[in-house]
């Protein structure tokens, strides 16, 4: 609900008033004056009228507003509820995605135990990784390549200092410990590293 539109209604409302006051006022200055031990009866319907007249105003200007909070409140629940429902969506769809390495994952562990050839054992499991690999990339993971990269704090977390083996290696990465990962362009895993100094 816009702030404004409620302060235009009660703006206008106080301008209403104001109206009414000064044309009472100069109705009153205009009018010759007459007996004053005659009772006061026709101006007050006047009044009365005009009252009543913004009493049924204020109502209707009541009635808009509480209508257009409820509108609001509604909206704001509405939109809480359509945000957890695309967050847990977002969350079915990449599980969907990395099932059939889970699959693979148990098919490997049922073979392996009547295979004896360590090769067979190590191609399946490249295979495996391969495909977890491009199911995430597809996804939007990006690997980060930081050994031999100048030291960055934004991207890299130091572990250790350790002697530069050579000149140009100063201020450089000289190992990645841990991989760091970009998703869709923002970091979401810093890569640990050994920093040559």
């Amino acid at each position: 609900m816009d702030k404004n539109f409620l302060k235009n209604i009660f703006k206008k409302m106080e301008e209403n008033k104001t109206e009414t006051v000064i044309d009472n006022e100069e109705q009153k200055s205009s009018e010759p004056i007459e007996n004053t031990d005659a009772p006061e009866t026709q101006n007050s319907k006047p009044e009365t009228n005009n009252t009543e007249q913004h009493q049924k105003q204020i109502d209707e200007l009541n009635d808009k507003f509480l209508r257009l909070y409820s509108e609001f409140d509604n909206y704001k629940r509405r939109t809480s509820k359509e945000k957890i429902e695309i967050i847990t969506s977002a969350g079915k769809s990449v599980i969907s995605t990395l099932l059939p390495v889970l699959d693979d994952f148990e098919r490997a562990i049922k073979s392996n135990e009547n295979i004896d050839n360590v090769a067979v054992l190590k191609d399946g499991i490249k295979l495996i990784h391969n495909k977890l690999n491009s199911i995430l990339i597809k996804n939007g993971l990006e690997p980060m390549d930081a050994k031999g990269q100048e030291f960055n704090s934004d991207l890299h977390e130091a572990i250790t200092n350790v002697p530069a083996p050579t000149e140009e290696m100063k201020g450089k990465v000289i190992e990645e410990l841990e991989r760091g990962y970009y998703l869709n362009g923002k970091v979401i895993r810093y890569a640990k590293v050994i920093v040559g100094n």
